[in-house]
């Protein structure tokens, strides 16, 4: 079932979702709030963009224009809509599109930032996939790999362009490793915890392109107090 929710607290924004589907998580407004956007970034793409919650808090940031790529029409139509109902169809541009053929039309150095949350899982004859195809494609490596993400953004970046991504604390050292084999400095990196009692579940990521070693390591984000509410560091981003 379609349903229009609120984003949050972000500028009375709305977004379109599908409650058969896999609506958008908190992860991708922490990535969203998360990579550094400053005055001198003119565009900036989001892969696998889903319903477009990234795209939509980044406008509460940037005036640049941003590039949204869904692979899956359903999801794309979504996020068509959810641009349209707010009004910013003259900032975001959704296409869709497999991101491994669309990146070869680009030349390069096209993009100041790239954001993704990408499939978390890989994919092997262990793996136990969710029934729903969008959730396979959204959750498994089945559609795009690490490694090709980090290819990609290898080309479409601008010199000291930006990665950032969000994914599973045991994929930290691949994460590392395939920025690194395509010329992305891991330059910050965040540890999410669902509770300060409970191990890390998330991490944000940030790599620049040709840059200098050197990793910042942000203060710990907590996103639940003990009761299972929303921390006041997660509250705090929400109004941001």
């Amino acid at each position: 079932m379609i349903v229009l929710n609120d984003l949050l607290d972000y500028k009375g924004y709305k977004i379109y979702q599908d409650t058969d589907m896999f609506c958008f998580s908190l992860d991708s407004i922490l990535l969203a709030n998360f990579v550094t956007i400053n005055q001198n970034i003119n565009s900036i793409m989001d892969i696998g963009c889903g319903n477009a919650p990234i795209p939509l808090v980044l406008t509460t940031k940037t005036n640049a224009n941003i590039t949204g790529v869904e692979i899956q029409k359903d999801v794309y139509n979504l996020a068509i809509d959810s641009v349209k109902y707010n009004k910013l169809e003259n900032q975001i541009k959704i296409i869709n599109s497999d991101i491994n053929n669309l990146y070869k039309d680009y030349e390069s150095d096209s993009f100041d930032v790239i954001t993704c949350n990408p499939p978390y899982f890989k994919v092997n004859d262990k793996t136990k996939q969710n029934i729903s195809e969008y959730k396979k494609i959204a959750r498994h490596e089945i559609t795009l790999k690490l490694e090709d993400l980090c290819k990609i953004s290898k080309k479409l970046l601008k010199n000291n362009g930006i990665l950032a991504i969000v994914h599973r604390p045991d994929r930290m050292v691949e994460i590392f490793e395939c920025m690194k084999m395509n010329n992305i400095e891991p330059k910050k990196i965040q540890f999410i915890y669902p509770k300060k009692s409970e191990n890390c579940n998330l991490i944000l990521v940030e790599g620049t392109k040709n840059g200098k070693a050197g990793i910042k390591i942000l203060e710990p984000l907590i996103v639940h107090d003990e009761g299972g509410n929303y921390s006041e560091q997660v509250l705090k981003t929400f109004r941001e």
